[in-house]
């Protein structure tokens, strides 16, 4: 038996305890009422404490097991990137949520994609600036921090709000040294219990029978997948609609408190920054195809 979920966990019947999440934005479109009477939908929502630096995901961490049986937890690296609205738009249709561990780079790139997955009442990490792996032997942990920091800020200046103090590792290498960083400044590190590879995928099917094989094996986890993918993005219609079919149960998560970016890294963003304009508008209403 996995070890019993502690204190690190307070698991929440529905979405509307919580003030903390309250104040992230999608927090109202969570509470909705589903139109679709054939969705996978979320049976239960879990609140994360995130005192200490808690790890999950137990190719890595074996004390928070906080899973039931045939119950799954979906996760996407990499976005936000214009095949994430597919991903959003799927999750949607099944009135699902999901977790986004966030690229500082994308978040820079598209803030208005990644304004969308919080519209859409998901969870937003972090998962570096660059997508730089810590765990490289020439890079020091200065360096490393500033990953890890950069990429907070990153996500926190476009998002316009400070997300879950959630982080994952780039090819889910952890140096020690930050683990104990990740646990000083009080953000939960996040592992898997299901890799889905689907970076070395290259049809939607592959991506979808890795998952459901790998589930039918363990019964439950955590699931790794890329919305920077485009043949994930294509795939998550069918493996929502499979997971419903295999009576499988969504666990939605949310963080109990924010995170709060460093101030050094905010300027540097901004000093980063190309030259503003007045016009602050997306790129879809300024430039659109005509012929």
């Amino acid at each position: 038996m996995r070890h019993s979920l502690a204190c690190a966990i307070l698991i929440s019947a529905s979405l509307a305890g919580g003030a903390a999440f309250a104040q992230q934005p999608g927090a109202a479109q969570a509470g909705a009422k589903c139109a679709n009477p054939n969705a996978l939908g979320v049976s239960r929502t879990v609140e994360i404490d995130t005192t200490g630096g808690p790890g999950f995901g137990f190719e890595h961490f074996k004390q928070h097991d906080f899973l039931r049986n045939n119950e799954v937890l979906l996760t996407f690296d990499d976005g936000p990137w214009p095949s994430t609205p597919k991903v959003l738009a799927a999750l949607a249709e099944h009135c699902t949520k999901a977790t986004f561990f966030i690229i500082g780079k994308h978040a820079t790139y598209y803030p208005e994609i990644l304004k969308q997955v919080a519209e859409g009442g998901h969870t937003i990490g972090s998962h570096t600036w660059s997508h730089a792996d810590l765990g490289r032997k020439n890079i020091t942990v200065e360096q490393a921090k500033d990953e890890i920091e950069k990429g907070i800020s990153a996500v926190n200046v476009s998002l316009g709000a400070q997300a879950a103090p959630f982080f994952r590792f780039v090819a889910l290498r952890h140096p020690p040294e930050l683990v104990t960083y990740l646990g000083e400044r009080n953000i939960a590190i996040f592992s898997t219990d299901l890799d889905s590879f689907d970076f070395k995928a290259r049809r939607p099917e592959q991506v979808v029978n890795a998952v459901m094989n790998k589930l039918k094996k363990h019964g439950k986890g955590i699931v790794l997948m890329h919305d920077f993918q485009a043949h994930t993005a294509e795939a998550v219609p069918e493996l929502l609609k499979q997971l419903k079919e295999g009576g499988y149960k969504i666990v939605h998560m949310r963080a109990k408190g924010t995170v709060q970016s460093i101030a050094k890294y905010d300027e540097m963003l901004k000093k980063e920054a190309k030259l503003p304009t007045v016009d602050q508008r997306p790129t879809a209403s300024v430039v659109r195809t005509v012929d």
